[in-house]
């Protein structure tokens, strides 16, 4: 009876009496596999285009790694793919470089959904066969280059001042976001009263309201997070005075 192979992992799994004189060598290939997923890690250029990543057959392939880091200076979005049906799970690092330019990250399932990377975040994340889910996620702060649309978990230097962006600007928030997603702006260039930054709903309400939020106060600085649909985007935490 030919070999089978593990629903997670695609490890090689013998059949009793099967694999004479090659079984010593199966078996330390799935043992580099095993290693692989405890502990691997894999360096992974984005820049010039999307990724599909594997996991082979019996054999060590990207997608197996525990730890997987982006990089390249982004030239569109991209979007790195996990192949259906594998429940697994992996620590994402967004080393990328996006210029000035708003280029996003999704982490996905081959026909399911998945999750758009904050810039510069580290992400715990994981499959559960059919959809790519957010476990934990370590943010960064990352400096708008000009009109931005934000995904949950993004904290956002906005300088709409002579030495950053020199006009007002708009965020807009996440499209149909779930409940405790967090965005957060600071105006970072302490100049939001002359160049106002709007906050826009993009459908969701802010604060109770259907309008966009305009932060006309310098050194503004705010996380909203939503609540629900009636409330939409509330205020987490605050300083507009």
């Amino acid at each position: 009876m030919a070999s089978t192979y593990s629903s997670n992992l695609n490890l090689e799994l013998i059949t009793t009496g099967e694999k004479a004189g090659t079984w010593g060598t199966i078996t330390n290939n799935n043992l580099k596999q095993l290693e692989q997923a405890a502990s691997g890690y894999i360096s992974l250029d984005i820049g010039s285009g999307d990724l599909a990543l594997a996991i082979s057959q019996g054999a060590e392939s990207n997608g197996k790694n525990l730890y997987l880091k982006l990089t390249g200076t982004l030239a569109a979005n991209r979007t790195v793919t996990v192949p259906d049906n594998f429940e697994r799970v992996y620590i994402v690092q967004d080393g990328t470089g996006r210029s000035n330019n708003n280029y996003t990250i999704t982490i996905k399932t081959v026909s399911g959904t998945g999750v758009a990377l904050p810039p510069g975040s580290t992400s715990i994340l994981y499959s559960d066969g059919t959809n790519i889910n957010k476990g934990i996620l370590s943010k960064s702060y990352y400096t708008i280059p000009a009109n931005y649309t934000a995904v949950d978990g993004d904290q956002l230097f906005v300088n709409t001042s002579a030495t950053g962006i020199n006009t007002a600007a708009t965020v807009t928030l996440p499209a149909s976001p779930s409940v405790g997603n967090e965005v957060t702006i600071i105006d970072s260039g302490n100049f939001a009263a002359s160049n106002n930054i709007t906050i826009g709903r993009n459908g969701s309400n802010i604060n109770g309201n259907a309008g966009n939020l305009v932060v006309n106060t310098n050194s503004a600085s705010f996380t909203l997070v939503y609540a629900n649909a009636a409330r939409g985007w509330v205020y987490k935490t605050t300083k507009i005075s």
